[in-house]
């Protein structure tokens, strides 16, 4: 696939997409904390949810909306995550949607809700109603980068990412915001992320190539090994591309569609682990050689999660025994006489024994601000990658309000 990556710093809306964020006034700070997605047409939607088995007011709400595959909208606060409030709380996520609806004159039923910030809190509707209107009269083809930096909480970095391709001939765009810095672990995590395409997509189709992206980017990062109760990814298709055909899997361009639709994920992946609450490094864990590929997954967890593994990034002390340490209590199957361990391209243990790399050598390597971990458990063709980043003192502040 030839794709424009059109950068970072502007989110180019597809067509017939509008957003919108502002101040509210749910943060205490004068700080956006409500944004709004809306497209101008009946869109397609795909969606996966936390795994916590405690779940946000919102994402109930969701979840229920999801089977109907249709959606015009969706209504994000940030600062309050509507989590652990029981029916008043799913009350005031559905009246979210209502207040949403009223003011575009849509369906209810065709309006997402998502919300991030404190658990168990109400939140403060005297000021969500007059927001959510307020946010529909911002709605504008620009108002991409607002939104995205409405969604954040302990986030420093706006988040977002676009992928141009060509369908049938015709300008397709996929696109997409993010927030995300603590509580991140994989199979989601206290992570937002919204997608928004032109294409005309198949429903099931749709949720396929999400789910599948989901894998290959949200659930490969970990800041902190903390699981969230708000984690939510949708992906809406409004078919205002054009294209003669709907994209599925036997259509000529699916690859390309499926490539760009990944891309956009993996980025915005990518940028939560960057923007990790407190660190500086992106780190990727690259375990092969395992037994299986669900072993490599094990092993490359407890390294990508291991607080002695990250402090020691953070500390610039190249300290390969945490590293193997961890991958022997990972419940993946490990002959320590065979791992391998390279920082970047030097190799630290061969058969499972210091080599002569020189310890200076090791700690150029982690002093990078982006670098590789990688070990071969030399015992199959087992691979996984996990993206982490190190901990850092300025974690702990972050958490302690």
């Amino acid at each position: 696939m030839k794709s424009e990556l059109l950068g970072t710093d502007e989110i180019l809306l597809p067509s017939g997409f509008r957003a919108a964020g502002i101040h509210a006034g749910i943060k205490k700070r004068e700080a956006r904390d409500m944004a709004l997605l809306v497209s101008d047409t009946p869109a397609v939607v795909a969606g996966v949810f936390t795994t916590n088995q405690v779940n946000a007011a919102p994402v109930k709400w969701c979840r229920a909306r999801l089977p109907s595959r249709e959606a015009r909208a969706v209504i994000v606060n940030s600062g309050n995550a509507n989590a652990c409030t029981g029916a008043a709380g799913l009350a005031d996520a559905r009246r979210m949607a209502q207040v949403t609806a009223e003011s575009l004159e849509v369906s209810e039923e065709t309006v997402f809700v998502c919300s991030t910030g404190h658990i168990g809190a109400r939140l403060p509707m005297d000021i969500v109603e007059p927001g959510i209107r307020e946010t529909v009269k911002r709605l504008s083809r620009d108002g991409g980068r607002a939104a995205a930096q409405a969604i954040m909480t302990t986030d420093i970095r706006v988040k977002h990412w676009t992928v141009k391709i060509k369908v049938d001939g015709k300008p397709v765009i996929v696109s997409g915001i993010a927030k995300g810095a603590g509580m991140i672990e994989p199979n989601m995590a206290t992570m937002l992320a919204f997608l928004m395409t032109d294409a005309v997509v198949d429903a099931d189709a749709l949720q396929k190539a999400l789910a599948e992206a989901v894998n290959q980017s949200f659930n490969r990062i970990t800041v902190d090994g903390d699981q969230s109760t708000n984690d939510t990814v949708l992906l809406f298709a409004n078919g205002q591309a054009g294209h003669t055909s709907a994209l599925d899997a036997q259509h000529p361009a699916w690859a390309d569609f499926v490539a760009a639709l990944n891309e956009v994920s993996l980025q915005l992946a990518l940028k939560i682990v960057e923007d990790g609450e407190g660190a500086n490094k992106r780190v990727t864990i690259l375990v092969d050689g395992a037994d299986n590929d669900e072993e490599a997954d094990k092993a490359a967890r407890a390294i990508a999660n291991s607080f002695l593994v990250k402090t020691s990034w953070a500390g610039v002390y190249p300290n390969w025994g945490r590293v193997m340490d961890a991958i022997g209590y990972s419940k993946a199957r490990v002959d320590e006489d065979k791992v391998d361990i390279w920082y970047d391209a030097h190799q630290a243990t061969r058969n499972g024994l210091a080599t002569e790399t020189p310890l200076a050598t090791l700690k150029s390597v982690i002093e990078q601000q982006a670098f590789t971990i990688r070990v071969n458990l030399n015992l199959g063709a087992g691979r996984a990658v996990v993206y982490t980043c190190e901990i850092t003192e300025e974690y702990v502040h972050i958490n302690v309000t």
